[in-house]
């Protein structure tokens, strides 16, 4: 779904298994358009001027180059801005969007500066010739898109009045004899909220692996049984498969003991019979 600086190519030939009339689905594709392509209305403002929260201008408020690099770097997150201002993509499935990590670090300390923030990205390791390329219908280059993107997706911007005053109130604090908080003081009670969770968290784990060790054992005796009653069973059906060897065997006897007998009864009376002729 588009609006403007595209365009669809069309052969109009059918594809199979597909539906092979064009009917109306307008809900469907409002729904669609709601879910995937419609701009939060949040964003849309950074993008119009619209209804945006009022703050500072840009020029007003924004940092020269050198104080601006030197606040990013001592931030919390200034470990990964110095990888990405040194040209580092380590991390990102592509060297555009770690374009855009940066260019996000950037619009919050530019205050959405976007011509504060080309001129800054020129100078970081990520630069290279694709970024004053042509990649739009409209004509926006690939850089241009970047920033315009990077500023709408921006909630929150550096604003150095501020800073100062909270800075000033650390001061005051301070001197007052109330030590102001340090920013591991400050995490403390969301670092301890943590740990409980993950105590939690592991307290689970444990009883989970358990009732599966549990289970683990059941079924390996159940196993065991099995293969003991296998045992017995064919041992059995080899008992039974050699007492009828010995029966037949035993039978077989007793006809030669009984044809021997028969012999012998015809014999005597045989001898008997030329006996009594003598």
């Amino acid at each position: 779904m588009y609006d403007t600086a595209r365009f669809f190519t069309v052969t109009g030939e059918h594809v199979t298994e597909t539906p092979s009339r064009i009917a109306t689905r307008q809900d469907a594709l409002d729904a669609l358009h709601r879910e995937y392509v419609q701009e939060d209305p949040v964003e849309q403002t950074h993008k119009t001027g619209g209804d945006a929260p009022a703050r500072e201008s840009a020029q007003d408020s924004a940092l020269d180059d050198q104080e601006l690099l030197e606040k990013a770097k001592n931030a919390r997150n200034g470990e990964k801005f110095e990888r990405l201002w040194n040209g580092n993509t380590l991390g990102y499935e592509s060297h555009s969007e770690a374009d855009m990590a940066l260019c996000a670090l950037l619009a919050f300390w530019t205050g959405g500066d976007a011509k504060q923030m080309d001129h800054l990205f020129r100078q970081s390791g990520l630069m290279r010739e694709k970024w004053d390329d042509v990649h739009y219908a409209e004509g926006s280059t690939y850089g241009e898109k970047t920033i315009e993107r990077a500023i709408a997706g921006t909630s929150e911007f550096y604003e150095p009045a501020a800073a100062q005053s909270q800075e000033t109130e650390d001061d005051v604090q301070g001197h007052n004899g109330a030590s102001a908080p340090s920013r591991g003081q400050r995490a403390q009670p969301y670092l301890s909220e943590k740990n409980q969770l993950l105590k939690e968290r592991v307290t689970e784990l444990e009883g989970l692996l358990a009732q599966k060790n549990d289970r683990i054992n059941t079924l390996e005796s159940t196993v065991r049984e099995l293969q003991e009653t296998l045992a017995e069973r064919e041992s059995g059906e080899q008992r039974s498969d050699q007492g009828d060897i010995g029966d037949a065997g035993d039978a077989a006897s007793g006809d030669v003991e009984e044809s021997e007998s028969a012999t012998q009864t015809v014999w005597t009376r045989t001898k008997r019979f030329f006996a009594d002729d003598e």
